[in-house]
C-alpha cells in the first residue's frame, strides 16, 4: 500500500521562491526591453540628426559654390585620378558646425570631370561629438553627385553682331571649328562667320577672309534679347556674379596671369587666367570679368572666361582672349601681330543704339575664331553646381 505524504509544510516557500524568480525574470525582461527600445530610439534619432548634419553639409557646400573663390578652386582642379597629390583633384574642408547647430560636418568636393563633381560629407549631431552617447555616438556619411549648371548662351557664330560690319585689311572671321588646346575632343560642325540682324548689313574691303557656314548669315530671328537674356539668366544677373570688377580704361599690356610664390593670385584684377598655359599655376582660371563704362582699349597678352563689356572695346596689338566676350557697345579691332587670333570662342557684340557708334570695325591682321572647346570650357568653369535631378546622392560607409 502507497503512502502519501500530507505534511505539506514548506510548499508555500518553495511556490514564493519560483514565483519570485519567474515574476523577477518577467520584469527583467521588461526593464531589457524597455531599455533596449529607448537605446534604439535613441541610437535612431542621432543616425537621423546625423544625415540631417551631413545633407545640409553637402548643400551648405552646393549654395557657396558662386562665393567668390571658391568657384575658381573648383574650376582649378583636375579630374580624377590627377597625377600628383591627391590635392589636384579634391578640395577638403576641416570639420565645421552647422547652421542649424545640430552638429558638424566634413568632408571634400572631388572633380570627376569639367562637368562633374562629387561631394562627399561626413558629420556627427551635438551629442555624438560631446562623446555623451554610451558607444561613441552616431556619424553618417553621404555623396553628393553635382553637376555644372553652365549658361545658356546662344553661340552660333565666330561674331554675332546687333549692328554693321566693316572687315578690312587681313582681317579673319572663320565660323569653322578651331582647336586652341592638344586637350580638345573632336571638331565641331562649322557655324557662320558673322551672323547679324535684318537691316544691318557686312562691308569688306582689302584682303579679308570671311568664312564658315554660311561666311554670313542675315538671321531674321536674332533679336536684341539674345545680347541680352541667356536662357534663365539675363546680362545684369551675370554682370552681378562677376569675378572681377573694373572701370572701363586703357588696360594697354597689363592683362595677364599674376603668380604669388608659384601660385596663381586670383586677387589681381587683371589676371585673367592664361590660356596659352593651359597647365600653369592660372590655366584653370577662368573668371567671368567685366568691365562698366565705354571706351576701354586693350593692347597686349591675354585672358580668358567670359568677359562682359557694358560699352565700347577696342583691341589692338596681339591680345588674345579664349571663351565668350559680349559686348554692349561696338567693336574694333586692329593689328593682331604674331598672334593666330584675338578671340577664340564667339564673340556678341549688340551694338545698342544706347552708343552713339554702332559700326564695328575688324581690321588689321585680326582674327576671330569659332572655337566650340574654348566656350565648353568657359562656360563649365565659370557655372555653378546644382545637384542631379534624380539619383544624385548615395549613402557612403
Amino acid at each position: 500500500m502507497k503512502h502519501v505524504l500530507k505534511n505539506e509544510r514548506g510548499m508555500a516557500l518553495a511556490l514564493a521562491i519560483v514565483a519570485l524568480v519567474v515574476v523577477g525574470a518577467l520584469v527583467a525582461g521588461a526593464l531589457f526591453s524597455g531599455t533596449q527600445e529607448q537605446r534604439v530610439a535613441e541610437n535612431v534619432r542621432r543616425m537621423q540628426a546625423s544625415f540631417g548634419v551631413a545633407e545640409e553639409g553637402a548643400f551648405d557646400i552646393i549654395r557657396g559654390w558662386g562665393v567668390d573663390g571658391t568657384k575658381q578652386r573648383y574650376a582649378a582642379l583636375y579630374p580624377y585620378p590627377a597625377k600628383g597629390p591627391a590635392a589636384w583633384d579634391t578640395v577638403r574642408y576641416g570639420m565645421k558646425t552647422a547652421a542649424s547647430r545640430t552638429g558638424s560636418y566634413s568632408g571634400s568636393v572631388m572633380k570627376l570631370n569639367d562637368e562633374m563633381f562629387v561631394v562627399d560629407i561626413s558629420a556627427q549631431d551635438t551629442m555624438s561629438l560631446t562623446g555623451r552617447i554610451r558607444g561613441g555616438g552616431a556619424s553618417q556619411r553621404v555623396g553628393v553627385l553635382t553637376r555644372i549648371r553652365p549658361l545658356q548662351v546662344n553661340t552660333n557664330a565666330a561674331l554675332t553682331s546687333g549692328g554693321h560690319n566693316v572687315v578690312v585689311g587681313n582681317a579673319s572671321i572663320d565660323g569653322n571649328d578651331h582647336s586652341p588646346w592638344t586637350s580638345c575632343g573632336p571638331l565641331d560642325s562649322a557655324k557662320a562667320g558673322i551672323r547679324y540682324q535684318v537691316g544691318d548689313t557686312v562691308s569688306a574691303s582689302g584682303h579679308p577672309s570671311i568664312a564658315g557656314s554660311p561666311p554670313t548669315l542675315r538671321d531674321p530671328n536674332l533679336k536684341d534679347s539674345a545680347f541680352s537674356v541667356y536662357g534663365d539668366v539675363t546680362y545684369t544677373e551675370m554682370v552681378q556674379s562677376a569675378t572681377i570688377n573694373l572701370d572701363a580704361q586703357n588696360f594697354s599690356n597689363s592683362i595677364g596671369p599674376a603668380l604669388t610664390n608659384g601660385a596663381c593670385n586670383y586677387g589681381v584684377s587683371t589676371n585673367w587666367g592664361s590660356p596659352t598655359d593651359p597647365t600653369g599655376p592660372c590655366g584653370g582660371y577662368f573668371p567671368i570679368i567685366h568691365i562698366a563704362g565705354t571706351g576701354s582699349t586693350i593692347n597686349g597678352q591675354e585672358g580668358q572666361g567670359i568677359l562682359l563689356v557694358d560699352g565700347s572695346l577696342s583691341i589692338q596689338g596681339g591680345f588674345q582672349f579664349f571663351g565668350i566676350v559680349i559686348i554692349k557697345g561696338s567693336l574694333k579691332t586692329a593689328g593682331g601681330g604674331s598672334n593666330p587670333a584675338h578671340f577664340w570662342g564667339s564673340v556678341m557684340v549688340q551694338d545698342t543704339i544706347a552708343f552713339s557708334d554702332t559700326t564695328n570695325n575688324i581690321s588689321g591682321a585680326a582674327n576671330l575664331l569659332y572655337s566650340k572647346c574654348a566656350i565648353i570650357k568657359a562656360l563649365n568653369k565659370t557655372g555653378v553646381g546644382t545637384q542631379f535631378r534624380s539619383r544624385g546622392w548615395t549613402q557612403l560607409y
